[in-house]
This record gives C-alpha cells, sequence and structure tokens, in this order.
C-alpha cells in the first residue's frame, strides 16, 4: 500500500536525482511536488506553503455513490447495478471502477490508475488496464465497442463521464 493511499497530506519529494522520468513517475505515484537539491530552505518553506494552500482549498466530500442513466455505483455498499440489475464485478474490476468513480468527469492518467488498482510497481503494465477496462466496458454497456461511459482519452488515460445530478 502506498503512502497517498492512506493518507491526503501533501508530500513534497526533495532528492539529488535530475531526471525528468523518475520525476514524472513519483508525481504520477502521488507525491504533490519534487524538489532537486540544492535548493534553499526560503523556497522549501514557499513550496509547502504552496502545498498546504492547495490542499485546504482542494478537499471535496468523498464520492460515495455515483448514478448515470441506468448505471448505479454505491462505493460503501461495495454494489453496482445496470437497469435495476445486479452486475458481478471481480475486486480488481471494483476497484478500477471506485478509482474512476472519486473522479468521475476527470481524466485519471494510465500511471495513476495503475498504481492505485495494482500498486506503484506495476505502473508500466498497461496490457492490465487495458484487459480490465475491456472487462469493465462489457459488463457496464450494452455496446463495449461504442462506449458512453468509461472513455478512453488517447495517450493518457481514462475518464468516466460525469454523475448525474
Amino acid at each position: 500500500m502506498t503512502l497517498r493511499q492512506r493518507t491526503s497530506i501533501p508530500m513534497s519529494l526533495i532528492s539529488a536525482r535530475h531526471g525528468e522520468t523518475e520525476k514524472i513517475a513519483l508525481l504520477d505515484a502521488g507525491a504533490d511536488d519534487y524538489l532537486v537539491k540544492p535548493f534553499s530552505v526560503s523556497e522549501l518553506l514557499a513550496r509547502m506553503r504552496v502545498a498546504l494552500r492547495h490542499r485546504g482549498t482542494s478537499l471535496a466530500p468523498t464520492i460515495t455513490q455515483y448514478r448515470q442513466g441506468p448505471l448505479q455505483v454505491d462505493l460503501a455498499a461495495h454494489r453496482v447495478s445496470l437497469d435495476g440489475k445486479a452486475v458481478h464485478l471481480t475486486p480488481t474490476e471494483f476497484k478500477l471502477l471506485a478509482r474512476l468513480v472519486r473522479s468521475a468527469g476527470q481524466v485519471v492518467t494510465h500511471r495513476q490508475l495503475l498504481a492505485d488498482v495494482w500498486g506503484a510497481e506495476f505502473t508500466d503494465h498497461t496490457q492490465y488496464l487495458r484487459l480490465y477496462m475491456g472487462q469493465l466496458r462489457a459488463k457496464l454497456a450494452s455496446n463495449s465497442t461504442d462506449p458512453q461511459r468509461l472513455l478512453t482519452e488517447p495517450g493518457v488515460g481514462y475518464r468516466l463521464v460525469e454523475a448525474q445530478v
């Protein structure tokens, strides 16, 4: 389990590594900021103030219910239904859907989904994600080749359409 899954406190990483790939991987894994040595204490303090300011304003209530047309998801009760009928999801499928529900209407990157569902060591295993998204689409859509709820954002990730009010 990653630290980000257990807490929402701001996380800034400090490192001597300058590689862009490493920075991107750590930011995608949940870090809020990445600071490369050497740096000044005043820069560190300024970045900490920004992180705390953004955390204080961006906290939203946890989403536990999702409804979009005939699809209903209750994360707290661990239930999914389509047209009033229960939909059986594997634990991994449910975890993936739950992650998308919590960010409904927003694009979630491939790396973020892989890190949140399978763990940080699986962020390069995009074949898992494609396989499970296909299975989810087949279970949650009348036509999985023309998805209306689970949308692909090419080269970026996936987006669950926004819930109806």
